[in-house]
C-alpha cells in the first residue's frame, strides 16, 4: 500500500509550504501543496504540522568497521545515524586493515549491505604506494577517493608530492582530503613537549595542529587541483585564513573545488576546551572563536558548500587519557540535524539553508544519484522534525556504541520524530526498525 504524509510543513528547494508527499515502494509519487493529493486508499500519516526534510547526507563518518569495533561499527553507528535524521552517510578507509585496495573496499561493501540500516558509500583510500589500485575505483559506484594530507590510521598519510600528482592528475573521479601540513605538526608537538612534558592542557591542541598546518596543506591541495583540473572536496575547514582559498562567484554544479564544514567547528571555539576536554579534541582542531564566525560566514556566503560531522566516537576510557594519549575524534552523527536547528533558533541560519547546506548539497556534490531532494522519482528518504519540542541529550537516549557524545547534558529545541530510508519508517518516536537495511549509494559521473 501506498504511504501518504500529510498535514506537512515541507522544507525543500528553498522552499517551505504546508503539503504533502506520496510514497510508493521506495519512491517519491508525488509532492502536493495544501490538501490537493490525489484521492486514494493509502497509509496515511499525519504529521501534524510539523516539518517534513529530506533525508540528511553525511558525506564524512568513521564508523571503525572493519577492525575497531569495540568503538563503532556499521549496525551501531547506522542505528544512531537514522535516529538522528541521517539517512546517508560516506564512511572513510581509515579502518584496520585500511581499506587501500579493491578487494578490501568490496569486502566492506558485502558488511555495509548486511549491517547498515542507512544507504551508505564508502572511500577508496590513498597510500604513497597503492596509486594502481586507486586508480580502479568505479566513480559510478564508489562517492570519492581519500586522501590524508596529515597523520591517520596505518599506512595512510600521503606525503609524497609524486604520488600526490599522480593521484590529483590521473584520478578521474572526486578526491576527498584531510588537509594538515605533517611537519608542521611535529614541529609544534616537539616544541610543545619540550616545554609542558606530558601535563599539557587540551587548549593547547588547536596550537599544536595549527592554523598554519591546515593551511600550508589545504593551498597545497587546491593548487594541485588547479593544475591538474581535479575534482576536489576538502573535508573539515578550520580556518578563517583558507576561506580565501574558495569561491561563492559560481554555481555548486559547476565548481571543481568544493568545500565542507563540520558540525562541531560550528558549534565549538577554543575556550570550550576549559569544559570539554579531551571531548573536542579532534583533528582539525577546534579553533579560535574569530574562525568559529568566519566558518559561519563562509557557508552562509556559499564560500563552504556542504555541512558534515566527521564522527568518529572513541571510548570514554580512550578519551580520558591525557593530552598526548587521548585520541582525536568525537561522535555526532545522531546529534547533527538537531544541533544545525539550534542555529534556527538562534537566528543564524533559516530551515532553509539548513537544508540546502545537508542535505542538497552533499547529494550535488558528489552527484548522488535520486536522493538529497524531494521529488517524485526520487527515493523516499525523508525526516520528520517537531522544531518546538525540547529534549535533553544523555546516555540513555544515544545510540553510540560509545554511549557519550560531546552535548551530553544539552538540552536541544528540536526533535527527530520519523525518519524513512528509501520508504520505510525505520525511525518511529525512539522505535527502531533493526532489520531494514539502506542501499549503497549510486553516483551520476
Amino acid at each position: 500500500m501506498k504511504t501518504l504524509l500529510k498535514n506537512g510543513r515541507i522544507v525543500n528547494e528553498g522552499q517551505i509550504f504546508e503539503g504533502a508527499v506520496l510514497i510508493d515502494g521506495s519512491l517519491i509519487e508525488g509532492v502536493y501543496q495544501g490538501d490537493t493529493y490525489p484521492e486514494g486508499v493509502y497509509n496515511e500519516i499525519d504529521l501534524e504540522g510539523n516539518i517534513l526534510i529530506p533525508g540528511v547526507i553525511d558525506d564524512q563518518v568513521h564508523f571503525r568497521e572493519p577492525g575497531l569495533t569495540h568503538k563503532a561499527d556499521i549496525f551501531s553507528e547506522s542505528r544512531a545515524a537514522v535516529a538522528g535524521g541521517t539517512t546517508s552517510f560516506m564512511d572513510m578507509p581509515n579502518n584496520n586493515p585500511p581499506i587501500l585496495s579493491q578487494e578490501l573496499l568490496k569486502a566492506k561493501y558485502k558488511v555495509g549491505a548486511e549491517k547498515s540500516l542507512a544507504n551508505y558509500s564508502f572511500y577508496m583510500g590513498t597510500s604513497n604506494d597503492n596509486l594502481e589500485e586507486v586508480l580502479k575505483t568505479d566513480p559510478k559506484s564508489v562517492c570519492g577517493i581519500k586522501i590524508f594530507m596529515g597523520s591517520s590510521t596505518g599506512n595512510m598519510l600521503v606525503d609524497n608530492i609524486d604520488t600526490l600528482s599522480g593521484i590529483f592528475s590521473q584520478a578521474g573521479m572526486l578526491i576527498a582530503t584531510h588537509c594538515e601540513d605533517e611537519q608542521t605538526i611535529k614541529d609544534n608537538s616537539e616544541k610543545y613537549k619540550a616545554e609542558f612534558g606530558e601535563d599539557i592542557s587540551f587548549d593547547k591542541h588547536p596550537e599544536i595542529r595549527s592554523a598554519e598546518a591546515c593551511y600550508k596543506s589545504s593551498s597545497m591541495a587546491v593548487a594541485l587541483a588547479k593544475k591538474h583540473n581535479t575534482r576536489l572536496h576538502v573535508l573539515h575547514l578550520t580556518t578563517a585564513k583558507e576561506m580565501e582559498l574558495f569561491t561563492s562567484d559560481i554555481p555548486l554544479e559547476e565548481k571543481r573545488i568544493t568545500a565542507e564544514v563540520c558540525v562541531h567547528h560550528l558549534s565549538f571555539n577554543d575556550k570550550d576546551y576549559a569544559t570539554h576536554g579531551s571531548h573536542i579534541k579532534c583533528n582539525p582542531a577546534v579553533k579560535s572563536e574569530a574562525d568559529q564566525l568566519a566558518l559561519m560566514a563562509a557557508l552562509k556566503e556559499g564560500k563552504i558548500d556542504v555541512i558534515a560531522t566527521d564522527h568518529a566516537p572513541h571510548t570514554k576510557e580512550e578519551k580520558a587519557n591525557k593530552y598526548w594519549k587521548a585520541p582525536s575524534g568525537l561522535p555526532l552523527v545522531q546529534h547533527s540535524l538537531v544541533q544545525m536547528l539550534e542555529f534556527y533558533h538562534q537566528g543564524v541560519l533559516s530551515l532553509e539553508e539548513i537544508v540546502d547546506k545537508m542535505s542538497h548539497a552533499p547529494a550535488k556534490c558528489f552527484q548522488v544519484s535520486n536522493r538529497g531532494f524531494i521529488r517524485p522519482g526520487y527515493y523516499a528518504d525523508l525526516v520528520v522534525v517537531d522544531i518546538n519540542q525540547s529534549w535533553i541529550a544523555n546516555k540513555e537516549n544515544t545510540l553510540y556504541k560509545v554511549q557519550w557524545s560531546p552535548f551530553d547534558g544539552k538540552e536541544f529545541k528540536s526533535k527527530v520524530l520519523k525518519t524513512f530510508v528509501n520508504g520505510t519508517l525505520v525511525y518511529d518516536n525512539g522505535e527502531l526498525n533493526d532489520k531494514h537495511r539502506g542501499m549503497r549509494l549510486k553516483f551520476n559521473r
